[in-house]
């Protein structure tokens, strides 16, 4: 059988898709259809330089962000108790173990004790470490699993977000057996396992992040090459976003690891020793990778390309299930252009970085909906504990490309639809429902420009 054409679009579509979300066409989910409504699609909003001074104001408003080389040599032991206190605090609300007992005092008091307070010093000197492999970043140092009331199995509550090969940390303190570290980057403080963790000197961990010239992963993931001799760096997963430095064939040779290096990129990877100090090496990415020298051209049309590069893929509370969750694929994806921001919506929404055009929740519906025909494609929309990227209208009808859990909506019946999206999807903003009450234009507070 034929795939039909989609009316307009130059487009098929296959006989078996189908969707539940409302208004949504096959069309829609594709960036070619949304950048051909956009004839400027490829002018730059930022230069480097422009970049540059972008991240600095960030840096300059955003309290909780404070770059590598400013996060000071040493923590004094309230400095470090109160940290504790902020990152490692028990819930106010009920939490729940998988099969659905409740957490007690009892549960509480062995990850507490973890936590290692007795291990602080009066000073305690700061280290600095490259991350060797994506690993996620926790309120407590386990492996636990816990949940608040709703019961949603796919959303720890103690998972916080992720690191990412390459990236400078500093290390704060670590617990007694010392397979935890509490560690800070540019713009969230948890725990990580210090097995991802390469220990290295001050200096050496900054310039390393900071060297030119460097290669950027522009895909939803690469892969470095097979490499017999090192298991640690094989196939090893490469994320939207990660920096790496670049190296030359002239200076490594013809011949890395037994590979011919002509059509692959030299990188080179942080690596953890038997003694868990840092080791470079170089390592092999093929030139097939979705991959990048230097940083992308900051344009909506390269802005949109990234995005759609993350259609379908499972939805990851805090970088879960080796995915994105709504800050999180904004963190990437702009990431390939060089622009930092914070972590959490909230930080993001409520924050001053960028150009905002806030108004409050209560604001009439159809007042939120004049200001969103001034928005540009590529703006963020943000509502309490959600952000959205803004594609445009198709129909007159907002669409939005979202990490997102919840689906719902009022059917044309007037019943009330609970389904499920647990993925990166392309949905219209208006129809789309928290609760029965409340819908998505309700609780929409601000949109913000990054340009």
């Amino acid at each position: 059988m034929l795939p039909l054409l989609l009316p307009g679009s130059g487009r098929a579509q296959t006989p078996d898709w189908q969707s539940d979300i409302p208004l949504l066409q096959q069309q829609h989910l594709s960036a070619d259809y949304w950048l051909a409504k956009l004839p400027a699609a490829q002018q730059l909003l930022l230069d480097a330089q422009q970049i540059r001074a972008f991240n600095q104001r960030t840096f300059a408003v955003q309290p909780e962000m404070q770059p590598i080389a400013e996060i000071p040599l040493s923590h004094s032991r309230q400095q470090l108790l109160e940290r504790l206190d902020k990152v490692s605090s028990i819930p106010g609300s009920a939490r729940f173990f998988a099969n659905g007992r409740a957490l007690v005092e009892a549960d509480w008091l062995p990850l507490q004790a973890a936590l290692n307070r007795d291990g602080i010093e009066d000073i305690n000197p700061t280290r600095f470490a490259l991350v060797t492999r994506r690993s996620l970043l926790l309120a407590f140092p386990t492996t636990l699993r816990i949940f608040n009331d709703a019961m949603a199995l796919d959303l720890n509550r103690l998972q916080e977000t992720a690191v990412f090969v390459g990236e400078p940390l500093a290390v704060l303190h670590q617990t007694a057996d010392q397979q935890w570290a509490l560690v800070q980057n540019y713009h969230y403080t948890g725990w990580v396992e210090s097995s991802a963790l390469a220990i290295g000197e001050r200096q050496q961990i900054l310039a390393y992040a900071a060297a030119e010239p460097f290669l950027v992963i522009t895909g939803a993931r690469a892969h470095t090459n097979f490499t017999p001799e090192l298991a640690a760096i094989s196939e090893l997963q490469l994320d939207m976003g990660v920096r790496l430095p670049l190296l030359s064939a002239a200076s490594q040779g013809h011949s890395i690891y037994g590979q011919n290096p002509h059509a692959s990129y030299i990188v080179q990877l942080p690596m953890r020793g038997a003694d868990g100090a840092l080791e470079l090496v170089p390592a092999l990415i093929a030139r097939n990778q979705d991959v990048s020298v230097g940083y992308l051209p900051y344009t909506t049309e390269q802005l949109l390309r990234q995005a759609f590069k993350y259609l379908g893929q499972r939805y990851g509370w805090g970088y879960d299930y080796n995915s994105v969750d709504c800050t999180g694929l904004l963190v990437d994806i702009f990431r390939t252009f060089g622009l930092l921001m914070p972590r959490n919506s909230g930080e993001q929404g409520y924050g001053d970085f960028g150009q905002n055009q806030r108004f409050a929740e209560d604001l009439p519906v159809a007042d939120k909906l004049a200001l969103l025909k001034s928005a540009q494609v590529g703006d963020l929309l943000y509502r309490p504990g959600h952000v959205m990227i803004y594609l445009g209208e198709s129909g007159g009808e907002p669409f939005v490309l979202h990490s997102v859990f919840d689906l719902a909506y009022y059917q044309q019946d007037g019943h009330f639809y609970r389904g499920t999206l647990n993925g990166v999807a392309v949905t219209p903003l208006t129809p789309l429902y928290l609760t029965a009450e409340q819908n998505y234009l309700h609780r929409l507070y601000n949109i913000k420009s990054l340009r």
